[in-house]
């Protein structure tokens, strides 16, 4: 009889659980995941916000950087409150671009943009990024993109028949088909329309530095201090605030400071070796990173670290980082010339990728990475030798394919020897 009374007292729980469920027309049983603010549900909810997403791995809300394949690379996309530094090329060709692609995105979305700079005026900068493509457009462009064939395609590779059948090197291309991140026409510029629409926020540094203005040599630079005095404004006043929540609809603030440290911005780590400012950037960098980590904002930048004397300065940068991404161009290098890399137009490191909430932060599993710039669009590529097993190929050639794979490493194909560039 006890065990009678007690599995009925089971079914009558059972059963009023099912009729607390038709009630509220949902099943007894829900997967557990974010939740999204709107819901009547109690708990902790993620921000629902146009061009934003929750990760897959923690619920940080991630928003896009213009290039999918640079998202699929950081893990889904760049994390709400934290700083992207992109190491810059020798000539600022690609980083800039990367960079434009980012604020490209935010226009896109209707995202408010902030952008500082001691060059180039903020206004010419946003007259140069380049074109969303349209939906109508999307097919041609993914044939352009994705089906791109080179003269040399058309032509029979002569090599062992084993590798005839293998599939061909594609592009790193986003898991997901859900439309996060949008592609966009290098070769055109965004339509005014979108730009007049936007809401940004430009600093131009020749603007807001006053000749007379002395600064103590114990503070931070004045261009330093006048960004953070800047960027603060603009996050409490609009609301980016996290303490102080917007009252309308809740937007993004997509932060792009163009080649910060460079001598412009009145550093010397340039310059010197043992440069007095160094510590004014360290600082600029941690005051920045606690205004972000309490905003709705993420923030890029470009910074010519090829340019600055003392290398183990670097190192506090990165650490002061959280995704750090490094791009090496062929331009006026020995590899532009190199057979080994004669599809590629430079090499991308992702140096670090942020572990939130950890004292440590996270590696990519891909290092052998590069990039292209097409008629269209900025491709990124996983790193692969070419074949050689060629009669036409000459012995000059294959030398050179052999050295280039040495100073390759293991990653994209090297022997164990190191003596052959092929062995069965």
């Amino acid at each position: 009889m006890a065990t009678v009374a007690t599995c009925g007292g089971d079914a009558v729980g059972v059963g009023s659980a099912v009729a607390t469920a038709s009630k509220s027309n949902v099943t007894s049983f829900q997967r557990r995941g974010p939740r999204v603010s709107g819901t009547n549900d109690s708990g902790p909810r993620l921000v629902s916000i146009t061009g934003t997403r929750p990760s897959v791995r923690n619920g940080q809300l991630l928003v896009s950087t213009g290039l999918p394949a640079l998202d699929q690379l950081l893990g889904g996309g760049l994390a709400v409150g934290t700083v992207l530094l992109i190491e810059e090329d020798k000539y600022n060709i690609y980083s800039s671009l990367l960079f434009k692609y980012f604020l490209a995105e935010g226009i896109v979305n209707g995202h408010t943009l902030l952008v500082a700079s001691a060059n180039q005026d903020p206004a010419n900068i946003l007259q140069e990024l380049p074109a969303p493509l349209l939906d109508n457009c999307k097919k041609e462009f993914d044939e352009d993109v994705y089906n791109h064939k080179t003269p040399e395609s058309n032509i029979k590779m002569k090599i062992a028949w084993r590798y005839q059948l293998l599939p061909k090197m594609e592009q790193i291309r986003p898991v997901s088909s859900s439309r996060f991140g949008h592609y966009y026409d290098a070769s055109k510029r965004i339509p005014q329309e979108l730009i007049e629409a936007s809401k940004w926020h430009g600093f131009f540094l020749p603007e807001k530095i006053s000749p007379t203005l002395k600064v103590e040599p114990c503070s931070l630079t004045h261009g330093y201090i006048k960004l953070l005095q800047f960027i603060q404004n603009i996050i409490y006043e609009e609301g980016f605030d996290g303490s102080n929540p917007q009252k309308k609809q809740k937007n993004i603030l997509r932060i792009g400071i163009q080649n910060l440290g460079s001598p412009l911005w009145g550093d010397d780590i340039c310059c010197t070796e043992n440069g007095d400012s160094g510590h004014n950037l360290t600082k600029f960098l941690y005051v920045l990173r606690g205004l972000l980590r309490t905003s709705l904002s993420a923030c890029i930048i470009t910074m010519p670290t090829h340019l600055i004397q003392n290398k183990a300065f670097i190192a506090h940068v990165t650490n002061l980082s959280d995704t750090v991404v490094g791009l090496e161009s062929f331009i006026g290098s020995e590899r532009e010339t190199n057979p080994l890399y004669k599809d590629y137009h430079g090499l991308i490191h992702i140096r670090q990728i942020p572990r939130l909430n950890n004292l440590v932060c996270d590696e990519s599993d891909v290092k052998d990475l590069g990039f292209k710039l097409k008629r269209k669009l900025f491709t990124i590529e996983r790193l692969h030798l070419p074949p050689d097993l060629s009669d036409t190929v000459s012995r000059s050639s294959k030398q050179d394919l052999a050295e280039s794979a040495k100073r390759l490493g293991p990653g994209c194909g090297m022997m164990a020897g190191g003596k052959k560039h092929l062995d069965f």
